[in-house]
């Protein structure tokens, strides 16, 4: 199956995995539509998107910015969220709650914000592919709320699978991706934890934004997925 000609809107598509995903869909000749919450980021999506993407600015936390958002993109195909905060890799005791609460609103609070009022644009036959992790799986310390939100992103999946039915909804679990949502990090950190990610994994290497974004198309093509969680972390989870 082609994505030609189908409409996508992806929430976090202007940067990272969510980029590569607008980046690939448009070349089979979907038109796509992506969304963030940065002016900048959003034009410099559309310079390297083909003629005829869209692009908005828009803070995913925002219930009613989300629910004029899709009033504005009208029917579409598929749905793509991608979008949140930089990770959290903090011991439980100097967790800052706040700062927790925002990760979570911007990653699972605004994925449910987004199916809730998007679904109902999505045309027959088309899906929705959400994001998680493998901390959920494999947590490790540091990652309690990093844990918390992917386990919640999975339970989710497959809850909207049967509640929305027959829209297909779906879920990609990325590995150690390069992708700025590491920045946090100081950069000796940053690579030092991608080399020793590559070192332990069977392929040799981290993960690319367009290595996971063969995930989310092939989802949004598989007409017979859903409910789905498709892991893509370079063999990590065996090691």
């Amino acid at each position: 199956m082609s994505l030609r000609g189908q409409r996508i809107v992806v929430i976090g598509g202007t940067s990272g995995i969510g980029r590569a995903v607008a980046e690939a869909a448009a070349a089979e000749g979907a038109e796509v539509v992506v969304a963030s919450r940065r002016q900048e980021s959003v034009a410099d999506a559309l310079e390297r998107l083909p003629d005829g993407a869209r692009g908005h600015v828009l803070d995913a936390t925002d219930e009613e910015a989300v629910r004029a958002f899709f009033a504005e993109v009208g029917a579409f195909d598929h749905l793509v969220y991608t979008a949140g905060e930089s990770l959290l890799m903090e011991g439980l005791a100097e967790q800052d709650l706040d700062r927790a609460r925002r990760f979570l609103d911007t990653r699972l609070w605004g994925a449910y914000s987004a199916v809730r009022l998007g679904a109902g644009s999505i045309r027959p036959g088309g899906s929705v592919v959400l994001t998680t992790g493998t901390a959920a799986r494999r947590p490790l310390p540091g990652t309690t709320v990093a844990a918390s939100l992917c386990g919640a992103m999975e339970s989710l999946t497959r809850a909207l699978a049967l509640e929305l039915a027959p829209l297909r909804v779906n879920v990609v679990s990325p590995g150690v991706v390069r992708t700025d949502l590491w920045r946090d990090l100081a950069e000796a950190d940053r690579e030092g934890l991608f080399r020793s990610s590559a070192g332990s994994l069977p392929v040799g290497r981290v993960g690319e934004p367009a290595d996971v974004a063969e995930a989310y198309l092939y989802l949004m093509r598989g007409g017979y997925s859903t409910g789905s969680v498709v892991v893509v972390d370079g063999g990590g989870l065996l090691v």
